[in-house]
């Protein structure tokens, strides 16, 4: 069982760069996507060629947007984590399915990306919208994943989280000890949501001694021909299927101009679950 998340940076410039292709070669069970970007009518029909297709874009034009892309027709969909501030801006959503013998809820997450580490109203607003996010995501996640399990499923969140957790997750940890998507309280909070009977980071579990691998670079210089990267899209999933991983990491291009996004997709084979 593949499942995938990428965060597309926008549906419509993607497709022309790239992604039916790629969605067409990696042949995923379920892929998560985030920054969408388009109303329903206008994301272009090869982006889900083959798939059944649940979106939320939000009410934010041209911004947001999280989808789910899957072999199978989920059983049950919900937008948005029951937050009316938050709910309305398209970042979150999950849903239920039965695939390759598994029960499972799964989401799609685009977390607020906080702005810049520098102290003018508009940057410190953006911020101080992330973290209140988080406050409010972080006890939502213990109850979903409850419910799930509750059900006999298991629960996989995916997407673009906009934290690197540790220096093994950035090239560039020294110079960015201070920017947004590293600073302390960001990176505890990633650290909360995890823990062997709860969630875990399915890749930093497959590749435990490496840096990266990271899946996002600026389009801007040779960060990306550099590997400048950072690692924050990620997989977290409860124990069962954390455990059934086997292999996993991200879809690097082969060339700047072979990008589909400044994101590349996160991909993880989970072995499929003939007991259920």
């Amino acid at each position: 069982m593949r499942i995938a998340t990428v965060n597309v940076n926008g549906i419509r410039a993607s497709v022309r760069r790239g992604f039916a292709d790629w969605l067409a070669q990696r042949d995923c069970d379920l892929i998560a996507l985030q920054e969408v970007r388009a109303p329903a009518d206008l994301v272009p029909a090869e982006a889900s060629s083959g798939y059944h297709f649940a979106y939320h874009p939000g009410n934010r034009a041209g911004r947001n947007g999280v989808a789910l892309l899957s072999t199978v027709a989920p059983t049950a969909v919900r937008e948005g984590f029951g937050n009316r501030r938050f709910d309305p801006e398209g970042r979150y959503l999950e849903a239920d399915y039965e695939l390759n013998g598994w029960r499972l809820t799964v989401a799609s997450l685009y977390l607020p990306k906080g702005g810049r580490a520098d102290d003018t109203p508009e940057e410190l607003a953006r911020y101080q919208h992330k973290l209140a996010f988080m406050r409010s995501f972080r006890p939502y996640l213990t109850r979903a994943r409850r419910a799930a399990q509750a059900e006999g499923r298991e629960f996989l969140v995916m997407g673009d989280f906009n934290i690197a957790h540790t220096r093994a997750d950035l090239r560039n940890w020294r110079g960015n000890a201070k920017s947004v998507g590293f600073l302390p309280e960001e990176r505890e909070w990633l650290g909360t949501i995890q823990s062997p009977r709860t969630l875990t980071d399915v890749v930093r579990r497959l590749h435990p001694d490496v840096e990266g691998p990271y899946s996002w670079w600026s389009w801007m210089g040779n960060a990306f021909t550099n590997d400048t990267g950072w690692r924050i899209d990620y997989h977290f999933a409860s124990p069962g299927l954390a455990a059934a991983a086997h292999i996993g990491g991200t879809d690097r291009a082969d060339s700047y101009e072979a990008r589909i996004s400044d994101h590349a997709p996160v991909v993880v084979d989970y072995a499929d679950n003939g007991s259920k």
